[in-house]
């Protein structure tokens, strides 16, 4: 039975927590500082942040405010477009280091994959996990082609790929292709930016349940063995997003949620991302 304390064990051996709180748009100060102490609280052990979302500080302050030992927490950041290159990149790493207030990072994640940067990217991301400073290296948004460009260029496989996954975007063939190269998928805007939370078929199957639209689309990210980060900054809301290990849905339930796919996104294409 999974619970709020499953890990997933990436191509490094490392564990990683199946379930988190995203931050993404989360003010930096006191409502990302509440947020993450209260998803702690909640039984929370991943964390996932970026550069770019300007709130490391206020991460790194509620991790730290929780009273939870650093090494019970599961730290994932992203370095930004802008910053991709290999010195570039190496300096950026120290800065997002000194935000959060922290030794090393657990998950260091390229965020988009910006063509001509992102191999230059990942060499200093191989010196980052040489040295220790990550404990898992990872990508974020990449298409089958960039893995492919990326791993004939470098023995060191990406442990994590975090992409747009919702039941409106299902992502099969890259998740295929992940679990060949042992890539763990982990899903952002896992509830469609919301969108998804008024589909007439996952509000009937959340009635079946006695649970909402939200802990019916994590469950199943959860069943389909993805990583999912769900993002809120109201504590009940956190709390609600983490209710969701005291029921499973049924074989037939996942079959009709996986055929919700329309491969509809609600956040730019990486082949086309404008920065």
């Amino acid at each position: 039975m999974k619970t709020i304390k499953t890990r997933v064990r990436l191509n490094n051996r490392v564990e990683m927590p199946q379930f988190g709180l995203g931050v993404y748009k989360a003010e930096n100060g006191m409502e990302v500082t509440n947020a993450v102490e209260a998803a702690i609280q909640a039984g929370y052990t991943l964390i996932d942040t970026a550069s770019f979302y300007q709130n490391e500080s206020g991460v790194g302050a509620g991790v730290k405010n929780s009273g939870i030992n650093r090494e019970d927490i599961f730290i994932t950041s992203k370095v930004w477009n802008t910053d991709q290159g290999y010195e570039s990149t190496l300096n950026a790493f120290q800065k997002t280091l000194k935000e959060l207030d922290v030794e090393y990072l657990d998950l260091y994640l390229i965020h988009w994959p910006v063509e001509g940067r992102f191999l230059d990217t990942w060499r200093a991301f191989e010196k980052l996990y040489e040295e220790g400073y990550i404990k898992a290296a990872g990508v974020s948004n990449f298409q089958i082609h960039h893995l492919e460009k990326l791993l004939a260029n470098s023995s060191l496989v990406p442990a994590v790929n975090q992409v747009e996954l919702h039941p409106r975007l299902t992502q099969i063939e890259l998740r295929n292709y992940c679990s060949e190269k042992k890539i763990q998928v982990e899903s952002w805007s896992p509830l469609g930016r919301g969108n998804l939370l008024k589909e007439p078929t996952i509000e009937y199957v959340a009635k079946k349940y006695g649970k909402t639209p939200a802990q019916v689309i994590i469950r199943w990210h959860l069943q389909n063995e993805l990583v999912v980060i769900p993002k809120s900054v109201t504590p009940e809301r956190i709390v609600e997003n983490a209710n969701v290990f005291d029921f499973v849905l049924s074989q037939e339930d996942m079959n009709v949620l996986n055929q919700l796919n329309m491969n509809e996104r609600f956040g730019q294409h990486p082949d086309h991302f404008k920065f």
